[in-house]
This record gives C-alpha cells, structure tokens and sequence, in this order.
C-alpha cells in the first residue's frame, strides 16, 4: 500500500482512481468531506517453538480525504513506527453517581409499585 499511494496526487486524483489502484476501503465516513480509511496488516506465521505466538510485521493505515467533487484533498499514510508515536490521552472520564437520575428515579418507584401495588407493606412501617 506504501508504493500504491504515492500514485495518488492532491487536486488531482479523483475516487474513481483510488477504488481501480487499491480497491475499497475498508472503512468509509462521510463528514463535510469523504473519508476513505485503508488498513493492511501482516503477521508472522507462528511457529511451534514460539508457542503459537505472531509477530506484527506490518501494520499500515492509509487515510484519504475526498470533497464533494471526488478529488483527494488530503492523504495521510501512517505505518507500524508511526503508530508508537501516536500520544493517546490517559485521563478518563468519570462517571458520577452521586446524583441519582430522573430515569433511575422513575424505575424505582415503579419497581416499588410493582412489589407493593396496594402500599399495605409500606403502611406497617
């Protein structure tokens, strides 16, 4: 796919070009612009005396960004030591159960309904 897309040139290569040289993409999204995503992956063929374990020898993902015209705008192709350079970030969102939903509100007092519909076991107390 490295050689492949060096084919592909901005404002001048349309996606007619891009499906006849590496075909579909193997994932499609549709923002302001068409993006084609192309992924290819090898692994090694495991053998006995590693126990079954695969090595990654390539890992390529190739994202086209194509307007409304059907021309490339943008190409962005990242390998297998691109990928470890990628910084993902580490926080996390919370999730705060200190107050309690309207929904789960509602499903309470129905469950409550539903165990006791007369409220007899609730008068006793």
């Amino acid at each position: 796919m490295d050689k492949k897309q060096q084919k592909f040139k901005i404002n001048y290569t349309n996606k007619n070009d891009i499906i006849k040289v590496i075909g579909p993409p193997s994932t499609k999204s549709s923002f302001d612009n068409d993006i084609y995503i192309y992924i290819e992956k090898k692994m090694s063929s495991s053998k006995l005396t590693k126990l079954g374990k695969k090595k990654l020898l390539k890992n390529d993902v190739l994202v086209l960004e194509i307007d409304n015209n059907g021309l490339l705008v943008s190409k962005k192709f990242y390998n297998k030591n691109d990928m470890n350079k990628i910084n993902f970030d580490k926080s996390e969102t919370g999730i705060n159960y200190s107050k309690k939903s309207f929904v789960y509100n509602f499903l309470y007092s129905l469950r409550q309904k539903i165990d006791d519909p007369l409220g007899k076991k609730r008068a006793k107390n």
